[in-house]
């Protein structure tokens, strides 16, 4: 018999899979130029589920339904929070750019997969069993395949589809083998039940320490790490711009509420032989991400190598967890990993909105000279670029600065030489990859501006109130850090004290 428990914990769920059935039909029986009625429904069920996971978040509790299968914390409320919030960020800025395509012509699939996509976000965060997390990464994958193929007559954004498929797909094999491996090394795939009998002893050895290297293996894919990356340049630079937005944003929280999950909560006796695989995977992405991202010319590629550094940090923080056995320490590293993630997204945000805004001019705003003078044709859209651009290079006083100091203390704070050298390799690469960084920025505010583009930029208020306050945001944040630092490290000591 199923309590009333279990429902609680999956209200948001309920809300958003009937959301989009509602919103399917309304898109079918409703012919409306850019889908206007879809896009509004879609954007009041995000609102609506990000306004319940904060209730949920900010009551504290953290509770199983559906026997044990699923949880609601306050570290996974939070991320589900935030990821509603991301998609509906990124829808706002895909509308007048999936319009411009003929992408909302023949229905509102755009928006629908979003919502799907989300659900897949929400039930991989929420899962306390390996084949749940794995039901919530198919659908999110799936849903991630056709959006990139949307543009069904564009031979670039079909080609990007294949190779995230074929790829998604070998690391989806991983993921699922790592997870069989496990369950036949413990007897179990409750999360909560691995970790006891691998800190017990009964575990099988030799089978456990495989199966941890396939998980770290498909989680690496997820996230985008050296040497598992080379999907991320394809699909950012072959889907369409608002495709990618959402490939590249409130996708990265699940996949870092995943490592929490099996690796923390799962496999923390195990974190001797995953913390030195993070290591390899943290510094070979900082190094190739930054090298790479120098010798790109195309934007959308360049961000997604900038992307694979970021994620080089996140490791970082994974990497400084439970080496000196103080509570206090872990709170601090995960936490600092949390923070980081949700600043990331936040400044992906702004970075493609931009584009978006750019490439409604009648041509896609793909190579970096496409941004030149900027500055000349909108000095908003330029300062809000140059902010989040600053961000992602760690300069202060913007929010990257916090988030990669709060990683960088984490690891000097553990007192080892390792992790110490490990933070000094971190602070050069970043000061490499603020060299592409700053290089944008001088082509937007010295190079010419191409004369057979408008002089003016125009956007709906929507997207020009959307995009103020999110650049508004990187700024405010890196300014005033304690109340968003102190929500993730609240949140992951109610999670690891559960």
């Amino acid at each position: 018999m199923i309590d009333k428990l279990s429902w609680i914990v999956v209200y948001p769920e309920i809300v958003l899979l009937a959301m989009s059935c509602v919103i399917i039909l309304a898109d079918v029986s409703v012919k409306s130029a850019g889908r206007t009625l879809t896009y509004y429904l879609t954007l009041a069920t995000l609102a609506g589920v990000a306004g319940m996971q904060a209730v949920y978040a900010l009551n504290g509790y953290t509770m199983y339904g559906f026997s044990n299968l699923l949880v609601s914390d306050a570290m996974g409320n939070w991320l589900k929070c935030f990821a509603a919030i991301a998609m509906f960020v990124t829808l706002v800025y895909a509308r007048p750019y999936s319009q411009d395509r003929d992408m909302l012509r023949r229905g509102g699939e755009l928006f629908i997969l979003a919502l799907l996509s989300l659900l897949g976000i929400f039930v991989m965060i929420s899962g306390n069993n390996f084949l749940i997390i794995y039901l919530g990464l198919e659908l999110l994958t799936l849903s991630s395949y056709a959006m990139v193929a949307l543009r069904r007559d564009n031979a670039t954004s079909v080609e990007a589809a294949m190779k995230y498929f074929i790829l998604g797909a070998m690391a989806s094999g991983f993921l699922l083998y790592g997870m069989s491996m496990l369950y036949g090394a413990t007897g179990t795939l409750m999360i909560n039940e691995v970790q006891q009998v691998v800190a017990s002893g009964m575990a099988k050895q030799q089978i456990l320490v495989l199966g941890v290297v396939f998980v770290v293996a498909g989680l690496a894919f997820k996230l985008g790490a050296v040497p598992f990356h080379m999907w991320m340049p394809d699909v950012y630079e072959g889907a369409p711009t608002s495709v990618a937005l959402i490939v590249a944003g409130a996708p990265k929280l699940a996949a870092f509420a995943i490592m929490v999950r099996l690796l923390v909560e799962g496999l923390l006796p195990m974190a001797f032989h995953w913390q030195q695989m993070l290591v390899v995977l943290a510094i070979a992405s900082l190094l190739v991400g930054n090298l790479a991202a120098i010798m790109q010319k195309n934007l959308k590629r360049m961000l997604a190598f900038s992307t694979i550094a970021q994620v080089g940090f996140v490791l970082l923080a994974f990497v400084a967890g439970f080496v000196n056995n103080s509570f206090n320490s872990v709170v601090d590293a995960y936490s600092a990993g949390m923070f980081y993630i949700i600043t990331y997204v936040l400044t992906t945000l702004v970075n493609f909105g931009v584009i978006m805004l750019l490439a409604r001019e009648g041509f896609e705003c793909d190579n970096i000279n496409d941004l030149a003078g900027l500055n000349q044709r909108s000095p908003l859209y330029a300062g809000v670029m140059a902010i989040s651009l600053l961000s992602l290079a760690g300069i202060p006083p913007m929010v990257g600065f916090y988030a990669k100091l709060t990683v960088l203390q984490v690891l000097v704070a553990s007192g080892q030489a390792f992790h110490i050298g490990l933070a000094v390799f971190a602070v050069i690469m970043s000061l490499i990859g603020a060299f592409y960084y700053l290089r944008v920025i001088k082509v937007m505010y010295f190079d010419a501006p191409n004369p057979q583009l408008p002089t003016k930029l125009h956007a709906n208020f929507e997207v020009r109130s959307v995009l103020s306050v999110n650049g508004a945001l990187v700024l405010v944040l890196g300014l005033l850090p304690a109340g968003l630092m102190n929500l993730c490290a609240h949140a992951i000591y109610r999670m690891l004290s559960a």
